[in-house]
Formats: C-alpha cells, structure tokens, sequence
C-alpha cells in the first residue's frame, strides 16, 4: 500500500487581488467580444489568458512573453481558482501571447474595446468625468527603422536621440491618471498634431462636452486651441517662449511692477494638510480667433500670468551658474592641449563659441572679445625656398558677462503664462495654477508605464502589431493600478483612516494615501501549501496579516477572496503543481 505524503507550495503572493480586481473591472469579457483571433483558436480563451498575463506583469514586473509558460504551472491553483475556465501551460506559449499582442493592435477592435471599458469602469467605480491630461512620451530601442514602420527616429525624451523609437500619446482622467485613450505612433511624428486626435478620441468615448483638457505648450498651438473650443471643450495650457517671447512678457507684467495690478496669491494643501503659497497670480482677457477647416472661429481667452518664487530663485541660480560655466568654457578655447584640434581663425572660434552659448542657453547674455596678435618674421633663404616674410595671428577670445541684458533677462524668471477658455465659474484663477501644477501626474503614469511594475522598457518586440499590442497591453495594466490605488484611498478617505504595515523597517508609519506599488508590494510571502495524502488533500494558506486584511476590506473583498483557497474544491486534471 502506497502511503506516500506529497507537500506541494505555491506562491500566492497578490495573484489573488489583481485577478478579482480585473473580474471587477470586466477585463477579460471585453476582450473575448472585442479582440478578434483566428476561427481555429483552441485552449483557453483571448479574456482568461490576457487576465492572468497582466497579472502576470504585475506582479512580476516583466512583459517578457517566454517567462509566463514557466510561470503558470508553479502558480496554477492559485490562478485556476479565480479564473473559470481550464487552464494549462500550453496556453501561455510566447507565440499564443503574440498573436494575443496582433489582436490588441487592430486599431477598430481596440477603439471599441477602450471606449467599452471605460465607459463601464466610470460607471462601476462612480467616477467624476470633468478633467482629462495629456501627454506624449517616447519608448526607444534598438529596432530596424522601415520607411513605413512605427520605429522612427525623432526627438528623443528618453535623451537617446541614436535610436529609433516609437511615441505614446496618453490621455489621463485627473486626479486618477487612468488612461482613457492610447495612441501609438510613429516615433518621428511632432508632438503639436497629436492632441487634437487625443481629445477627439476621449470625447467620442465620454460622448460628453465642455471638458476641460490640459497638456503642455505642445498643445498651446493656436490651431488645437481653437480646435478645441469650436467642438465645445475648454483648455489649459502653458505658452511657450515663442508664444510669449521675453520682451511680450516684460509688457505684460509691467503692470505689475508699476503696482497698477495686484496679484492674487495662489495656496495649495500639501498632502499632510498644511497649506503653503505657491504663486502670486494676475489674469487678462483677450479675443483670440483662428480658422478650423475653412472656418473661423472666434472667442475669448484667459491669460494667467503667474510667479512662483523659488522658481524663480532656482531658475536665477541656474542661470548665473550657466553664464560661470560658459565663461569657462570660451576661456578654455585658448588653451593648447596635446591632440586638441587648435582654432586659427576667428571664424572657427566664433563657431565654437555659438555652439557653447546655445548649449549654455546664454545667447545675447555674454559679450564676446577677440584680441588679435599679429607676429611678422623674416625667414631667410633655405635650399630652394626663398627668402619670405610671414605673419602669424594669435587669437585670444573672452567673454564678458552683459549685465544689463541679464539683469532684463532675469525680470521675466519666475514667471509663466497659462491660457485656458474656461470660464471664471468653472476655472478660478488660483484653482488653474494648481491645475496645471498637477501635470505630474501624466509623468508618473508614463513613470509606471516605462518602469516598475509595467516595465515597457526595454522592449524585446521587433514588429510593428507586436510593439503596437505591448503598449496597449500594459495602458491596461496602468488602468489596473490607477483604479486599485483611487480605490483604496478613497475608502479611507470615507472611512477617516490610514494604512499602517507598508513601510519596511517603519511598520507604525501610516499613510492615508498609498501607492499602488505598496498595496501590491504588502501582500509579498503569502504560501498556499497543500499536503497530498493518499485518501486526502489538506490545504493551508499563510495567515493574513491585519494590513492585508485591512486592504481587501477597503476594496471590499474581504479575506475569503484568499481563505477561499483552502477550502476544498474540484480537482482540475490538467493542472500542473510544482515546487516553486
């Protein structure tokens, strides 16, 4: 008689959360209805095998398509349970994955896809729909560039302008940062068309006007403003120096320093509650009017013209330390050094010295002396070489700091010009600055989306659907972190309490808001072991921890969405267990 006991551990770990999360979210139903894959299609389906994917990554922090058929088995009944549909490691093949990836990337599946999930996630999780953001980023790689291919080369914010690259455009419900739209593009398209399309995809998704969008001076473009404003939506956004060149800006704070205008101070409640100023802030009205497809349209603008102090403390420190550094640099010129190419003519010096103020983003700051020496020799006759006379010219360059054209320069540091068409009612002066100052929030998202836990970069994708599904993919995954992060905070927001246990090394430190990162990163360690006996099989999950339990109470799970795991259920033959 065979009495043989077999103990089998599985890692649990936040496998559990994140796939009820995505049940919540009605991931996997959308994609079986949207996402079209090949009539001889077998095993599990497109929605079961992207579920446990992105679950996958999240936990992970891996997009690696051949990492996941390792993976599964030794996590298989801790999947299986959530997930109703028979699963096995077949499923989960890098080339099954791919073709996962070329559904993602039909551009009308997925329009269809991210407007229905969207409008379903609003619904579910009663979200405000009043502000979007939006941004560009860029993904860089060493990718083949095609002439019609997605990876380009372009102006790089990865600062690798040598590599191709392809470019994302985000659009974020604030204060979320949940994606509503995604766009993938070519890497070598300008970011100043990209916004309009942006807007136009969000707006045919909420099907709701009046919005207010903002982004950066990219977006400040006259034609996008009045873009916007003829399809009934409002903007904010920064103009840049060409927009609002240094001598505009003098005329338009001039008021200010005359005192015929008084500022408006700007606060903001920091998130331990105290309220600090931020910024001393103006605003005039202005008739702007542009032509949109052979029409024109006419209507009135805001201008917030606001200083931030210690920006522009900051900015005065980095300019004087720019001006010390490009004096420096112009005096080294002189210097000869062995196999450093010399300078001999004025002319080549003057090169060297434009390329040292625009990198030092000096121009019109320094003054530029040249002393020229000149030596006549007399050289006698040689051999067959006359007798001749030669001149030879030393060239000494120095530069001098122009103190009246910094001293101008720096009355316009510090200052920043906003324009929005929002009306007063809908957008106060003071709540506009402190609008446009959570901008960060879209960087934070491509932070994710470009780091831990999406992980878009490096890429190991070389084909076009492929990169184009990838970013799709992982917009999904940003949507799962925004959503269980607003989630949390908000219950203990209603609740008027706070999280402790997420801080290593400091488990008494609480927050009231806590990262997506630390609720994931708390449910670490947690071991569903089972003990296989000849007549029985025992389960024993690892003991939540009042943290643990605390947060699948915020989200409304409560601890059977992990003590279920070890009651007894129906044995899937085509589960493979393995020791981790």
């Amino acid at each position: 008689m065979d009495n043989k006991v077999e103990v089998i551990n599985e890692r649990v770990d936040d496998i559990p959360l994140l796939l009820a999360h995505q049940q919540k979210m009605g991931i996997d139903e959308l994609i079986n209805r949207h996402c079209k894959v090949h009539g001889n299609w077998q095993g599990a389906s497109p929605g079961a095998i992207t579920v446990t994917w992105l679950a996958y990554i999240l936990s992970e922090g891996d997009h690696r398509l051949n990492q996941l058929e390792e993976w599964y088995p030794k996590r298989a009944r801790t999947v299986s349970h959530y997930v109703s549909e028979a699963l096995v490691a077949n499923d989960f093949r890098d080339d099954r994955l791919a073709i996962m990836l070329k559904a993602l990337s039909d551009d009308e599946s997925w329009s269809a896809l991210e407007s229905e999930l969207t409008q379903r996630t609003i619904r579910v999780y009663d979200l405000s729909v009043e502000h979007v953001r939006l941004d560009t980023t860029t993904v860089s790689g060493h990718w083949q560039v095609t002439e019609a291919g997605i990876f380009q080369y372009g102006h790089s914010k990865d600062y690798r302008p040598d590599l191709p690259q392809l470019k994302v455009m985000l659009s974020s419900l604030d204060p979320l940062g949940m994606p509503l739209a995604t766009q993938v593009v070519s890497g070598n398209r300008a970011d100043d068309p990209l916004y309009w399309p942006a807007i136009a995809e969000v707006q045919k998704i909420l099907g709701k006007k009046w919005l207010l969008y903002t982004g950066d001076t990219k977006m400040a473009a006259i034609t996008t403003r009045a873009t916007i404003q003829k399809n009934q939506g409002h903007y904010l956004c920064p103009l840049s120096q060409v927009q609002m060149p240094s001598e505009k800006l003098l005329d338009l704070i001039a008021p200010v320093r005359d005192g015929s205008i008084e500022l408006t101070a700007v606060m903001r409640k920091q998130a331990d509650g105290q309220v600090v100023h931020i910024a001393d802030a103006f605003e005039v009205a202005l008739e702007q009017s542009a032509t949109v497809h052979e029409e024109l349209v006419t209507w009135t603008e805001r201008q917030i013209v606001t200083c931030s102090h210690k920006y522009a403390q900051s900015q005065t420190q980095s300019l004087q330390t720019r001006l010390s550094h490009a004096q420096e640099e112009i005096a080294a010129l002189n210097a000869r050094k062995q196999g450093k190419p010399r300078l001999t003519t004025q002319s080549q010096y003057a090169v060297a010295v434009d390329t040292i103020l625009a990198q030092r983003q000096v121009i019109g700051l320094l003054d530029i002396h040249y002393a020229i020496t000149r030596e006549i020799r007399h050289i006698r006759k040689y051999l067959d070489r006359p007798e001749r006379i030669e001149t030879h010219e030393t060239i000494h360059v120095s530069a001098s700091r122009n103190q009246s054209a910094i001293d101008h320069h720096i009355q316009t540091l510090g200052w920043r010009v906003y324009v929005t068409s929002a009306p007063v009612a809908r957008l106060p002066l003071a709540d506009a600055v402190v609008a446009y100052r959570e901008q960060f929030t879209e960087e934070r998202a491509f932070g994710r989306l470009k780091g831990k836990p999406l992980s878009l970069t490096p890429m190991y994708l070389a084909k076009d659907d492929h990169a184009t599904g990838l970013v799709r993919l992982l917009s999904l995954g940003l949507r799962i972190l925004s959503l269980l992060e607003f989630s949390v905070r908000q219950a203990l927001e209603h609740e008027q309490s706070s999280l402790s246990g997420l801080y290593a090394g400091n488990p008494t430190r609480t927050t009231a808001r806590p990262t997506a990162e630390k609720i994931l990163a708390a449910f670490q360690d947690i071991i569903l072991t089972l003990i296989q006996q000849p007549d029985s099989t025992l389960y024993f999950l690892t003991p939540l921890s009042e943290t643990q339990s605390h947060i699948l109470r915020l989200l409304g799970f409560g601890d059977s969405l992990y003590t279920g795991l070890t009651q007894l259920f129906s044995w899937n033959p085509a589960i493979q267990l393995h020791e981790p």
